[in-house]
């Protein structure tokens, strides 16, 4: 007897696919001043220079002088506000230079720039169904910020590519799980739980793309609307729901007039009426109160009965 494999549940809005682990995390280096590595090369330089020229038996020393002054100058590393250098030694994590101005490593280090500012990402429109099956469209704006800049260098590929990505994923993925609008009140809709919808989305890519050392700051759905090859359609019937509820509610309203009225005939003995001309009554009152022209006066000359 053969078991057939179940498939798996798909994953609850708001909540991404388990991550492996970082396997580097950021740390701080502190490195040398720079200004003062900057006069201590300047110094070597002219050593470098002078010696030769002083002694023609230490050229060799100039040499070495000169060899030292450009080394010194190469660790000297520029770190602009919103800009990280994360600093490797033939090939190993050694830390992440955060402090801006002229700061010295060892000349020996690779150092990436990894910009720190918030930026805006603007995912494409895609055309997805709801959970309703709808085709609609649906774009968001995701502001995001490089939180950890060893994990978003060593973690993935390109770290802008995988942000761009997994929003993306994770617009299509709270579009597929949630109605365009909801036909019950108690139901979310994209377009009805406005609130909702974003703290779901928010919660969703922070969980995507935390791997990449990435903080989201806040998203937005920027458009949501219908499939042109549907949006006809769901216009009528958004147009025919919106006629029911005005119904609805002009029947409510009329239900409670008459109501008053026939309390009020009741309480000052204006007339009497028996139970068939209460019907009476209550059935030209709903014709005029729901009715979508006016009323035409008729004139009754003769008695109550006729």
């Amino acid at each position: 007897m053969t078991h057939q494999p179940t498939a798996s549940p798909a994953a609850a809005p708001g909540v991404a696919p388990d991550m492996p682990g970082p396997s580097v995390t950021e740390r701080l280096l502190a490195g040398v001043p720079g200004l003062l590595m900057l006069a201590v090369g300047l110094l070597l330089l002219a050593g470098g220079i002078a010696v030769p020229i002083a002694a023609h038996g230490l050229v060799w020393l100039g040499v070495v002088l000169i060899v030292a002054a450009f080394l010194t100058f190469r660790g000297l590393t520029a770190v602009s506000p919103g800009e990280a250098r994360v600093v490797q030694l033939l090939g190993r994590y050694r830390g992440t230079l955060r402090t801006p101005g002229l700061i010295w490593v060892n000349p020996f280090t690779t150092r990436r720039t990894v910009s720190t500012r918030i930026r805006n990402l603007e995912t494409e429109a895609a055309k997805v169904n709801d959970a309703d099956g709808n085709p609609i469209e649906i774009a968001a704006v995701v502001v995001w910020q490089v939180e950890d800049t060893a994990e978003a260098v060593f973690e993935v590929d390109d770290f802008r590519k995988f942000v761009a990505i997994q929003s993306e994923t994770a617009v299509r993925h709270i579009a597929n799980s949630f109605p365009y609008d909801a036909r019950d009140e108690d139901r979310p809709s994209l377009r009805d739980s406005g609130e909702e919808i974003t703290r779901l989305l928010s919660r969703e890519i922070s969980a995507r793309v935390a791997a990449a050392g990435v903080r989201i700051v806040e998203s937005r759905i920027t458009r949501l609307s219908y499939a042109p090859e549907i949006a006809q359609v769901m216009l009528q019937r958004q147009q025919a729901g919106a006629v029911v509820a005005a119904r609805r509610r002009i029947v409510e309203g009329a239900v409670g007039m008459v109501e008053l009225a026939l309390a009020r005939l009741a309480e000052q003995n204006v007339v009497e009426l028996d139970e068939e001309r209460k019907a009476a009554m209550v059935s030209n009152l709903l014709v005029v109160l729901c009715g979508d022209r006016g009323a035409q006066p008729i004139v009754n000359s003769g008695s109550l009965y006729q």
